[in-house]
């Protein structure tokens, strides 16, 4: 229990080390943040609601997903466009925000995951144990804490995203009181008729729980159900509905085919608001050397 006790609440390690096979179990206090936070949702049951609630959480959810698809995916795990160093601090921070570890460990976890992909060395495959294990409980294995440095060589250099790293609940402490007490400044209130509490519900806890379960529906859900355009060797698919929640990240089977580029909708009919993101940030000069989708990625695709 002691022993339990000291890895939830010490920073995270990291190691050069690989993996060891046998820290599959789920250690049940790792939970425990997981499930408060899905407790907090039933504060928007107990606040005022008003139409600014929601734009208070598409707002939460928007930023973090961006960050989380356009940063810990697409450029801390893949390297698909470039950025400063400012700017991959930030966009790493934010994505901290959403409580999904930090953004070394994420990259060298979903590194691992492209790797091994629907074998039995993928902890993020349904098909490695089931649809739960690779939807939630994972997470909550002693396999998913620490991060694997050997598998993410281009990044140990930046101390600061070292720091944030193993300090990820900073920026997720930092939100929460940051939508507390934006709600229990008087002008806002007045202004929104939001108070610290259903700040708290509506910018914190609804989105966090909707960032969780829609990231983690990539592991799942596009790796059951949907079209398989490409021959991956794996069991990766396109899905649609993914794709609208997750801002183009749905097209899973297309990136495990070709993960090289920014644009993971391969065609004009595939939604991939993240790309669209990112070519605005280009425009503007904050990022550069988005990668494109090679004609000959196209040309193999099923019909």
């Amino acid at each position: 229990m002691i022993s339990s006790l000291s890895k939830w609440v010490c920073p995270p390690p990291e190691t050069f080390d690989d993996p060891d096979p046998s820290q599959d179990k789920v250690q049940l206090l790792r939970c425990v943040p997981y499930i408060l936070i899905h407790l907090g949702v039933l504060l928007a049951f107990y606040t005022p609601f008003g139409w600014p609630c929601l734009v208070v959480l598409l707002l939460s959810y928007g930023a973090r997903m961006f960050a989380i698809t356009a940063f810990y995916h697409r450029y801390f795990s893949h390297r698909t466009f470039n950025a400063g160093r400012i700017v991959q601090f930030l966009g790493g921070f934010i994505a901290c925000a959403s409580g999904q570890r930090g953004p070394l460990w994420w990259a060298a976890h979903h590194r691992r995951h492209h790797r091994h992909s629907d074998t039995e060395h993928d902890s993020h495959s349904p098909h490695h144990k089931n649809f739960f294990w690779s939807h939630t409980l994972w997470f909550m294995t002693d396999y998913a804490l620490p991060t694997f440095l050997k598998e993410i060589p281009d990044w140990v250099k930046y101390r600061e995203l070292r720091f944030i790293n193993r300090y990820d609940w900073i920026a997720v402490l930092l939100l929460a009181l940051g939508c507390y007490f934006l709600g229990e400044w008087a002008a806002f209130e007045a202004w929104t008729g939001m108070n610290g509490l259903s700040m708290l519900a509506w910018g914190f806890f609804v989105p966090t729980v909707l960032l969780y379960h829609a990231t983690f529906s990539v592991n799942s859900l596009t790796h059951m159900f949907g079209k398989k355009k490409y021959e991956t060797g794996d069991e990766s698919r396109n899905n649609w509905f993914v794709s609208i929640i997750t801002f183009g990240e749905g097209w899973h089977n297309n990136h495990h085919f070709f993960p090289g580029s920014a644009r993971q909708g391969f065609t004009p009919g595939e939604f991939d608001p993240t790309y669209y993101g990112l070519r605005l940030l280009s425009l503007l000069g904050l990022v550069s050397d988005l990668r494109p989708v090679p004609a000959w990625v196209k040309e193999k695709a099923k019909d």
